[in-house]
């Protein structure tokens, strides 16, 4: 029994025909794409270093388009079911050699086909839940970078101002925990302070300081006390 045709292949196809390389260097390339989906046989492509990579993801974006139009199938949805190279016309050129003699020169070609088709529904389910994974991955990746970075430029502006790093991160740490803490002690603080001055401004003198106050200073008063001026009729006589 004979396998199945090449015509009778299900899928989207697209052919190159008389691709000026020979099949032999192509088949190398294919090789890397089948069986793959299409996003991940687009980057096998592109990272290639083979000159056959360029047209045979020449030949890979037009089977994605024509099952995108002509199929209404979305791109994210294929893979590569099947994809060979056939022998083409061989091109025969002649190179001069000596004795007058002359060498035949042969350029192969080759037809390119690639054929693309929807991804089974559990192989779909699996690949849609990994692409999820990586986002959440990456996206997990960029917070993980700019809280990095916002520590760093934090840590810049302490050792400008002169504060060791250690100290800092640990007032970091504390500074979400004890902020509203640290507020009600400095107000009971502060309430505490204002009653104390309080008490202190209003408090009474002691008895014994009120006697000394209110005890008249006999020799001071005299010391202090000014001579009374002479009567007018006394001072006449004097003179």
């Amino acid at each position: 029994m004979t396998g199945l045709k090449t015509n009778e292949r299900e899928g989207t196809r697209a052919v190159l025909r008389h691709a000026r390389v020979s099949a032999y260097k192509v088949r190398e390339v294919l090789d890397l794409v089948r069986g793959k989906p299409v996003h991940e046989a687009e980057d096998i492509l592109r990272f290639s270093e083979r000159d056959a990579a360029f047209t045979v993801g020449k030949v890979l974006h037009s089977a994605v388009a024509n099952a995108q139009n002509n199929d209404e199938l979305e791109p994210e949805e294929l893979y590569v079911s099947a994809c060979f190279a056939d022998e083409g016309t061989t091109i025969k050129r002649w190179r001069p050699r000596a004795r007058g003699r002359a060498t035949r020169i042969r350029k192969r070609t080759s037809h390119i086909t690639v054929i693309v088709s929807r991804l089974p529904d559990e192989e779909l389910q699996r690949l849609q839940q990994h692409r999820r994974a990586e986002q959440l991955a990456q996206r997990a990746r960029r917070v993980a970078g700019a809280r990095r970075a916002e520590g760093d430029t934090r840590n810049r502006a302490d050792r400008r101002r002169g504060v060791p790093i250690e100290e800092a991160e640990s007032a970091d740490e504390h500074a979400g925990h004890d902020h509203e803490g640290h507020d009600h002690e400095g107000h009971d603080e502060a309430v505490e302070v204002e009653g104390t001055s309080a008490e202190v401004a209003v408090e009474p003198e002691s008895d014994e300081s009120h006697a000394v106050s209110e005890e008249p200073d006999a020799a001071g008063s005299e010391v202090g006390k000014a001579p009374e001026a002479a009567p007018a009729d006394e001072r006449e006589g004097e003179q």
